[in-house]
């Protein structure tokens, strides 16, 4: 009886007979569950409550209440902290002032840290003071209680996300998505709703839920032959050749890689079956369905450096950190954005090492990328061999780097570093040392002084000229 009560403290235990039977916790058949049900109800919400059938009010309210209602199922009465976390947000939004809103939310979730900035974008600064892209997310209007909640808690992203733009969300929900923003009266309206040729998500829906079956059947067969575990088993290490144990660590992340190919693949299509995510249309005028993608597999898997994987990888994530960090941070924004996304994703130990070895890796490689890269680029079997070289060694980067992130805990993770020698941490360093490179905003900043010379020495050739022509006169 007391087990049965604890667990539905922590979520349903309806399916607990499933999760005996195919020996998954009941965390996680809970959570696909809910999932493949959030599937099918994006279905149900883009045909039944579609902008022209219905209001926004409706379409805000309905996909709250299912929002929390899979958190509850998942969660038990634990997801009430998604109901109090986001009522003490929208407070301080409300209450702390439009010139200091966005600065007490840093250590909250990425929707409410981003709607804070676009708030704070929207109604204090002026338009010359933002970038295109500060622009284009800029919030004008606070928004109501519901459509915070909505924006939050909505049962397409509650579970898995992923995060996205609170004007790009409203555009969903209002049914002005399928047009670009500055055409958005350009079909006429009625009844306050707009016509409009909707591309239809079908396609793209069957073809990641495929991407999906594929990525768990790969993550199930493999993830136990291969445990990263092992390469800090003394047994192995003593056993078997370095050069083994660097192919068993890269093997090892590509098997746990489709874990987290599954979970924001299918989160990706229950937002596109729903209606969310189109980005316009292909050079061949199919739709596109990216708008809220977390990663490109392919890209990932063959990317060439350290910032092309990362790229690719929970792309998100990797947005929000730009926008709200690295895009605002006056000092060394690439430390301070590897430092917040380590506090963003927990308190563990392995998290902290592998953001700060990220930051050594990511200056090493834009070192070797800046000085190295253009001598191999006078052919093209030379920039052959580059990439494949460069392949190899970003996923051994890789899998070095994130190593900890598996681990979690202190020990294993500098017990993972120390059969290696700490290797690839002193190469970063002597990489660094030796092929310094400026940082993005100092060349930015030389070219603008450089132009600025330029202009101000064709305005004074300007001035002799007619000065001359004055004097001939």
């Amino acid at each position: 009886m007391a087990t049965q009560t604890t667990a539905s403290c922590t979520g349903s235990t309806l399916l607990q007979p499933l999760s005996e039977i195919i020996n998954l916790p009941l965390d996680q058949v809970n959570f696909v569950a809910c999932q493949l049900f959030a599937l099918l109800m994006a279905v149900w919400f883009r045909i039944y409550l579609h902008p022209s059938k219905t209001s926004p009010f409706i379409r805000h309210v309905v996909a709250t209440l299912l929002g929390f209602y899979l958190a509850l199922f998942c969660f038990g009465w634990y997801s009430l902290h998604f109901l109090v976390q986001s009522g003490l947000s929208y407070s301080v939004m409300v209450f702390a002032g439009l010139e200091n809103m966005h600065k007490p939310m840093m250590v909250i979730t990425q929707k409410i840290t981003s709607m804070a900035f676009e708030i704070h974008d929207g109604l204090t600064k002026r338009e010359g003071q933002l970038t295109p892209g500060q622009k284009y997310f800029a919030i004008s209007r606070m928004p109501s209680l519901l459509e915070y909640l909505s924006y939050n808690c909505n049962f397409m992203g509650i579970l898995a996300g992923p995060t996205c733009s609170y004007n790009d969300y409203k555009a969903f929900i209002e049914g002005t998505c399928y047009q670009p923003r500055h055409q958005e009266n350009a079909n006429g309206k009625e009844n306050g709703k707009y016509k409009q040729t909707e591309p239809s998500p079908k396609n793209d829906v069957i073809s990641k839920l495929c991407t999906c079956a594929i990525s768990l059947a790969v993550y199930l067969s493999l993830y136990k032959l291969l445990p990263v575990e092992r390469s800090i088993d003394d047994d192995f290490v003593n056993s078997t050749p370095f050069h083994l144990q660097v192919v068993y660590l890269y093997l090892a992340m590509l098997a746990l890689r489709p874990k987290y190919y599954f979970v924001w693949t299918l989160a990706d299509a229950i937002n596109n079956a729903a209606g969310f995510g189109f980005n316009g249309y292909n050079k061949d005028g199919s739709p596109r369905w990216d708008l809220i993608s977390n990663l490109r597999i392919l890209d990932i898997e063959f990317a060439t450096s350290f910032k092309l994987f990362l790229d690719n990888w929970n792309i998100q994530t990797a947005l929000w950190l730009k926008r709200v960090c690295y895009e605002r941070c006056p000092i060394n924004p690439t430390a301070a954005t590897f430092l917040l996304s380590a506090m963003w994703h927990g308190v563990y130990p392995g998290y902290y090492l592998t953001f700060l070895t990220g930051i050594g890796m990511t200056m090493a490689a834009r070192a070797v990328r800046h000085n190295i890269r253009p001598y191999f680029l006078m052919s093209d079997s030379y920039k052959g061999i580059y990439d494949v070289i460069t392949w190899a060694w970003t996923q051994v980067a890789i899998s070095y780097t994130v190593a900890p992130f598996v681990l979690l805990a202190v020990g294993p993770s500098l017990k993972f570093y120390r059969t290696w020698y700490f290797g690839l941490h002193l190469l970063c360093l002597l990489v660094v040392l030796a092929l310094p490179v400026k940082s993005k905003r100092r060349q930015a900043k030389e070219q603008q002084d450089d132009l600025q010379k330029d202009n101000q020495t064709d305005h004074n050739s300007t001035d002799n000229n007619c000065n001359q022509k004055e004097k001939t006169t």
